[in-house]
């Protein structure tokens, strides 16, 4: 099947909500323009990220700061940033058409255009740099040592202004954030519309115990502080959530296999590691200069089988579940996210595996969330409480 051709559908503006009716009356301004304006606005970025921009020069000898800067890929390392100083309530993500990219005198960056590592290019040339990258560009994740963190900040440079004529969305995080959009008397022909998987959300949650809920999203940017990684005992970590983990973090990968040399990851008992780096220096951009950094990722390696070519055991994953739930308080986790274990590339059936995680996890003292299966749909009658508790004695 031949490879899809690049499409550039939408470009993205980054903004905090407050400065919604500034941008609707007088279009998306350069930093300079807003400067010589006097335009009052609420700052996302700090002084420093602000200032390294202002001093970066495109090919024409203009500045940075004489352009607005779109982005092709909103959910990137900027937004993740960004999200964890102001929040999720505060923020908004502009869908612009993007069209504005044949505006008279746009450049575009390949990655983040303050780095120093990134070239910008007339309009004509820098498309084509960014469709050679195109599958990064629009991927899910990203890892700081092989650029994919700066190439995913793309940017389009438009010469002063993007007049508002060109904003046909504006994306937020949750329904309250839109609701609250909607009544600011903004343009009818604009909507405001929840996109959370944009800010790092899951799509949908489903509450099953006062502790625990389902969530269909991306397991790896959880707020939970383990995350579990289904492994077998033999070393390999070849698709699948273990390969994201092995890819996105590398030293997770280099202790599993340790682990496994020394006979520590096996069926019944998972192996915990307590990893001492910030989640945060991973993630977000320039991550040096954060005020506040997450609290330490630790990760449990839960072997589901023996070798990565077995079919997962569902007796050891209730045995592993055995052990998280006798150890959890002991070890120190206070909350924890978990696929569902064996489902996917272990071949078993979220109708067995789901209610096995529940009526195991259900009761723990602490919060749970288990992420669903990303390969297909699960109906909706395998995600009740009354399914997935059924002779658990949950009250």
């Amino acid at each position: 099947m031949p490879k899809k051709k690049p499409e550039v559908k939408n470009l993205y503006y980054i903004t905090h909500i407050d400065n919604l009716a500034s941008i609707f009356s007088k279009g998306i301004l350069s930093h300079r323009l807003i400067e010589e304006l006097q335009i009052p606005y609420t700052r996302i970025y700090d002084e420093a990220i602000v200032s390294n921009r202002g001093a970066k020069v495109v090919p024409d000898g203009r500045s940075l700061w004489d352009f607005a800067n779109l982005y092709f890929q909103p959910r990137n390392a900027m937004l993740f940033r960004v999200l964890h100083e102001r929040g999720e309530k505060q923020i908004v993500v502009l869908g612009v058409n993007p069209e504005v990219l044949s505006t008279v005198g746009v450049f575009v960056a390949a990655g983040n255009a303050a780095s120093a590592e990134t070239k910008v290019f007339p309009r004509e040339q820098g498309m084509r740099e960014i469709f050679k990258m195109w599958d990064i560009i629009s991927g899910e994740y990203w890892n700081s040592m092989d650029g994919s963190k700066r190439k995913m900040m793309a940017e389009c440079l438009v010469p002063e202004r993007v007049s508002s004529d060109h904003i046909h969305s504006i994306y937020v995080a949750t329904h309250e954030v839109s609701q609250a959009i909607r009544q600011m008397g903004l343009p009818g022909r604009v909507s405001a519309v929840p996109e959370p998987s944009i800010f790092f959300r899951p799509v949908r949650q489903y509450r099953i115990t006062p502790h625990l809920s389902l969530a269909d999203g991306d397991m790896f940017f959880s707020f939970m502080q383990t995350l579990t990684v289904s492994v077998n005992t033999v070393g390999v970590m070849g698709k699948g959530l273990a390969s994201r983990a092995k890819y996105q973090f590398p030293d997770v990968y280099v202790t599993y296999q340790d682990a496994c040399r020394r006979k520590l990851v096996a069926l019944g008992k998972p192996f915990l590691y307590k990893r001492e780096a910030f989640v945060d220096a991973d993630l977000a951009d320039e991550p040096t200069s954060l005020k506040n950094v997450n609290a330490n990722k630790w990760f449990l390696l839960f072997a589901t089988k023996k070798h990565w070519r077995d079919m997962s055991d569902l007796n050891a994953i209730r045995d592993g579940l055995r052990w998280v739930g006798d150890n959890y308080q002991r070890e120190g986790i206070k909350s924890l996210a978990l696929p569902a274990l064996g489902c996917g590339l272990g071949r078993l059936d979220w109708r067995d595996v789901g209610p096995v995680i529940c009526q195991e996890l259900g009761s723990l003292d602490m919060n749970v969330a288990v992420y669903l299966p990303r390969e297909h749909m699960i109906p909706e009658q395998l995600l009740t409480r009354d399914f997935l508790l059924a002779q658990a004695g949950h009250k």
